[in-house]
C-alpha cells in the first residue's frame, strides 16, 4: 500500500507552527518567505513600528540629548541614501535567490505591540512550536514568561561582540571584518544575550554601506534560521556560551558616520 502525500509534504516543507514577529520591510520578509518555503504554518504578527519620539526620548534618557539626536540624523540619512543602493541591493537578491517582497498567501495579523496583552492572546491561541523574531520591539520580561515555547530572534551581529545595532558596521570600524555576520540565538531578558544557535559571516563587497549591509547579512543567514526553527521545532535545541567580548552598539551618530565614510571608505 502506498501512502499518499499531503501537498506541503509533497511540497517538501516541514509540519509545524511558526509565528514570526516583526514591524515589517524588505529584510524580514527575506526571512519570512524563506521559512514560508520550508515550513508548512507560518502566521506573521506584524507590530506597528515605534515613533520616532518615543526612540528619541528613550535614546536621550541612556545617552544623552547630543548623541540621540546625531543618531536620529544618520538614521534619516540612511533611509535617504537607500535608494541609491538599489542596484546593489538587487544583485544581493539575485545572489542568494532570495524575495523582500511579501507573500499574499501568508496570514498577517496586525497589532499595535508585541507586548501588549492582545497580542499574548493571540500567540497563545495559535500554540506555536516557536516565535521567531526579526526587527521588532525587545520582548518585556512578562511577555517572554508568557510564551510557551521558545523564542528565537536574528540578529544582523555577530554575538556577543556586536550586540544591539549596525553590528556589521560595527565590525568594519572596528578593523574586525572576519566578524562581519549574523546570529540566531535564544531570547532572554538582555539585549541579544541569550545563548547562541547558529552564526554566519559574510564579505561584504566595496559597493557596500551601511543601507546594504543588513539585507545582505539577512539574505545570507536564511539557512541558519531554517536550521535554529528546525531545531526548536524538534526540541533539539544546543545554545552556546560564545567567548568574546559583550557590547551592545547603536546607530553612529551623523558625525561618525561621515568621519568614518571621508577617512576610511566605510559607509
Amino acid at each position: 500500500m502506498t501512502d499518499i502525500a499531503s501537498p506541503n509534504q509533497a511540497a517538501g516543507k516541514r509540519p509545524g507552527r511558526i509565528v514570526v514577529v516583526t514591524a515589517g520591510g524588505e529584510n524580514p520578509w527575506i526571512m519570512i518567505n524563506a521559512l514560508a518555503a520550508r515550513f508548512s504554518d507560518i502566521t506573521v504578527i506584524e507590530e506597528q513600528p515605534e515613533s520616532k519620539a518615543v526612540f528619541l526620548r528613550r535614546r536621550a534618557r541612556k545617552l544623552g540629548w547630543p548623541t540621540a539626536l546625531g543618531q536620529l540624523a544618520t538614521m534619516i540619512a540612511s533611509r535617504f541614501g537607500k535608494r541609491f543602493t538599489r542596484s546593489r541591493a538587487k544583485e544581493i537578491l539575485k545572489t542568494y535567490k532570495v524575495s523582500g517582497t511579501p507573500d499574499p498567501s501568508i496570514t498577517i495579523k496586525p497589532v499595535a505591540s508585541i507586548n501588549d496583552a492582545e497580542t499574548l492572546v493571540h500567540i497563545r491561541a495559535l500554540d506555536p512550536g516557536v516565535v521567531f523574531l526579526i526587527s521588532c520591539r525587545m520582548l518585556k520580561a512578562g511577555t517572554l514568561a508568557a510564551i510557551p515555547c521558545p523564542v528565537l530572534n536574528f540578529h544582523a551581529g555577530i554575538n556577543p561582540t556586536y550586540r544591539g545595532l549596525m553590528g556589521g558596521y560595527w565590525a568594519l570600524v572596528s578593523d574586525d571584518a572576519e566578524n562581519f555576520g549574523a546570529t540566531v540565538h535564544l531570547v532572554d531578558a538582555g539585549v541579544d544575550t541569550g545563548g547562541v544557535l547558529y552564526q554566519s559571516r559574510q564579505r561584504p563587497s566595496q559597493s557596500d554601506t551601511m543601507h546594504t549591509y543588513p539585507l545582505l547579512q539577512t539574505a545570507a543567514s536564511t539557512e541558519i534560521a531554517i536550521a535554529a526553527v528546525e531545531d526548536a521545532l524538534e526540541g533539539n535545541l544546543r545554545p552556546t556560551d560564545v567567548a568574546g567580548p559583550s557590547r551592545q552598539w547603536y546607530h553612529p551618530p551623523i558625525w561618525t558616520w561621515v568621519w568614518n565614510g571621508l577617512t576610511r571608505r566605510i559607509w
